[in-house]
């Protein structure tokens, strides 16, 4: 016998049963999610998180499959996405791309592929099992990584539709970084899979065969190659931004074996005429580092998906973003990706320039003995040249941000290419002047002199070094002048030993024609005779091999003569930072000197003081007054400290006067 409801009882059945009418059986409700979550839905993939990307998953719901079997086992949902005819050309291949990407980075971090340090402790048969099980990991990861290009690449450029047609797609951008992150990790296991000292040409995975095609990249003919870095990911903490130009295509750097050449790191007091055992100075550095950018592609032109899925021979052809743009892919046209920050960063990265600068001012880095020039990029002889010389206690790394700034102006890229002067600061102001007038002159007699770079260079020198460049464009002879600072027998002594005099006899390097001056004191500072500063002085000694050598090249019976060389070195001659003082008789010689006539020149210089008056800007150790050239196309005084070159108004100035320079010479039109 049924229970009889009471009102109560009654009334919540109505409302329950209501509820359920009304709102219980909706299956789809509104609910409107934060603009971030939309955004990572359609365009998160397993590049970006540890699942795969909305789309993916859309297209894994039509074959039943689970998205975490498919990841593991990529072979099988794939052949099965092949038989369902509702899928569309374009959605198979994006999905399969991911998948075996998927499948490719699972493996990479796994145990299996990675083989711990202790296991050389280990007994040797329990050695060979790990190393087989390690060897057949990579392999499959690089089974991967083909399947990965193969099915990218197809979707890129194989599908109904044409790439320019997909061109807002955030698919599009999904594939083409699965296609890119592929090729670049292809490379790299590759080699760790493969330890050789230098770069195969021919990468074998499986049945498929990948080819190195170097003959769009002349440089990179016939040369040592020791790898291929990819850039991809890399990031510079020093770099405040890095200059890529997007496009298709994995960028690399691409590294040189360290030279063969000898070098004894001597020290050479008659540079110009120095016989070197294979007749090339070894300071002079060709560029090491390569921007690059590789495209993976059948060898044979694939008219098919399944020719791009199957074809046997795939092909690696390398370029030089400086010299090509674009690309002929499919029989279209496409920009070329690039980087061209990574290589700059990666030299300075690997070689720790900064720490030898400091090294050498207390003569306890020998390697810096004579000073060096290196090219950043391979060279071009239709591009001009910027000669960059840095300053006290610094190295390259002072010219970081101004380099990387240049890369990243498209119109300075394509007109000029930078060569680097690195040398040990405690030397005699006149003798590096005279050291680094020797290597550019080996350096631009190198070049075919009909060459566009082999004229209207651009000399640029801070501090220091913008002392020795504006001695490096003048035209004096200083013999008069020393001779009156020397006793009468010290004069003798000077006139009997040209490799002395010859230090004093200036000619400017002419394929200069404009030279730019940043925080540069021309007439000395106060600064270098302060309390602080004298101390560190006494610690900053002249380079033990120059004095050996200026010691060990004179008469060894000449008694007279070492006693003139001991006299000029503790009297005349004094270390760098000692000449940077208004005092010293560096500043009596040099101070009036002016560029040679007709040369243009500008000047930079920072102020930290809120004065406009001359007597008092100052940039905290150069004052206005030292600083301040007569006849300067322009001067620019800015707002900031000595290290003016790394202010972005200082970098602003110094594009606006290396345009100003194309447009003097015709090869630039605002």
């Amino acid at each position: 016998m049924m229970q009889a409801f009471t009102p109560n009882k009654r009334l919540f059945v109505i409302s329950l049963l209501s509820t359920l009418m009304f709102s219980g059986c909706q299956v789809v409700s509104l609910k409107e999610q934060a603009l971030n979550v939309t955004i990572a839905n359609e365009r998160n993939s397993i590049l970006t998180q540890k699942k795969l990307s909305e789309a993916s998953l859309n297209v894994l719901s039509m074959s039943g499959k689970a998205a975490k079997i498919c990841m593991e086992t990529p072979n099988e949902c794939v052949a099965d996405l092949h038989e369902i005819p509702q899928i569309l050309d374009e959605q198979l291949l994006s999905t399969a791309s991911e998948l075996y990407l998927a499948k490719a980075m699972a493996l990479s971090e796994s145990s299996e592929c990675k083989v711990s340090k202790l296991t050389k402790h280990k007994a040797e048969e329990e050695q060979k099992i790990i190393q087989k099980a390690y060897e057949q990991c990579l392999d499959q990861e690089l089974d991967a990584l083909d399947k990965t290009i193969r099915y990218s690449y197809a979707y890129l450029f194989k599908t109904t539709r044409q790439p320019q047609e997909r061109l807002f797609d955030n698919r599009q951008v999904q594939i083409r970084d699965f296609y890119n992150q592929a090729l670049a990790r292809l490379v790299h296991v590759h080699k760790v899979r493969h330890p050789k000292q230098a770069f195969e040409p021919t990468i074998k995975i499986g049945k498929s065969t990948y080819s190195l095609d170097l003959r769009e990249y002349q440089r990179l003919q016939n040369e040592s190659l020791e790898q291929f870095v990819s850039s991809y990911n890399m990031n510079f903490s020093g770099l405040r931004a890095l200059n890529r130009r997007d496009g298709f295509g994995s960028d690399f750097v691409a590294v040189f074996a360290n030279s063969d050449r000898k070098h004894d790191n001597k020290y050479i007091l008659d540079p110009l005429n120095y016989a070197y055992p294979d007749g090339v100075n070894p300071n002079i550095h060709p560029a090491r580092y390569l921007a690059s950018t590789i495209i993976a592609q059948p060898k044979k032109p694939a008219a098919t998906v399944k020719d791009v899925l199957t074809s046997p021979e795939f092909e690696i052809k390398a370029y030089d973003p400086y010299n090509t743009e674009k690309v002929n892919i499919a029989g279209k046209p496409y920009s070329l990706a690039a980087n061209f920050s990574a290589p700059y960063g990666l030299w300075l990265a690997e070689n720790n320039l900064g720490a030898a600068a400091y090294l050498s001012l207390i003569d306890r880095d020998q390697h810096l003995t004579m000073p060096h020039l290196y090219m950043l990029e391979p060279y071009n002889p239709n591009k001009k040249i910027i000669v960059l010389v840095h300053g006290l206690a610094s190295s390259p790394e002072a010219w970081i941000a101004v380099t990387n700034d240049i890369m990243g102006d498209t119109v300075l890229r394509e007109q000029y290419q930078v060569w680097q002067v690195f040398y040990s600061t405690n030397m005699p102001i006149l003798e590096s002047r005279f050291q680094i007038y020797a290597l550019l002159k080996q350096a631009f007699s190198s070049l075919n002199p009909k060459d566009a770079a082999a004229k209207d260079a651009v000399l640029i020198g801070h501090s220091m070094g913008g002392i020795i460049s504006r001695l490096l464009v003048s035209d004096v002879d200083l013999s008069k002048q020393a001779l009156e600072m020397m006793s009468s027998r010290q004069q003798t002594q000077l006139r009997k030993h040209p490799v002395i005099s010859e230090r004093l006899k200036m000619k400017p390097i002419t394929n200069f024609d404009r030279a730019i001056f940043l925080a540069s004191p021309h007439r000395g500072t106060d600064y270098a005779d302060r309390w602080f500063t004298l101390a560190a002085r006494k610690i900053i000694r002249l380079p033990a091999t120059f004095l050996t050598t200026l010691a060990d090249t004179l008469t060894s019976d000449d008694i007279e003569l070492k006693d003139f060389v001991k006299t000029l070195t503790s009297d005349v001659i004094q270390n760098g930072p000692s000449e940077l003082s208004k005092k010293s008789k560096f500043m009596e010689l040099t101070a009036d000197i002016p560029p040679e006539k007709g040369l243009v020149f500008h000047s930079i210089m920072g102020n930290i003081t809120k004065s406009d008056d001359p007597n008092i800007i100052t940039d905290g150790i150069v004052p206005y007054k030292s600083a301040h050239l007569d006849g300067a196309v322009s001067e620019k005084i800015l707002p900031g400290g000595h290290s003016i070159q790394e202010t972005p108004e200082a970098i602003l100035e110094l594009r606006r006067i290396l345009r100003q320079h194309l447009v003097d010479h015709g090869l630039y039109k605002p």
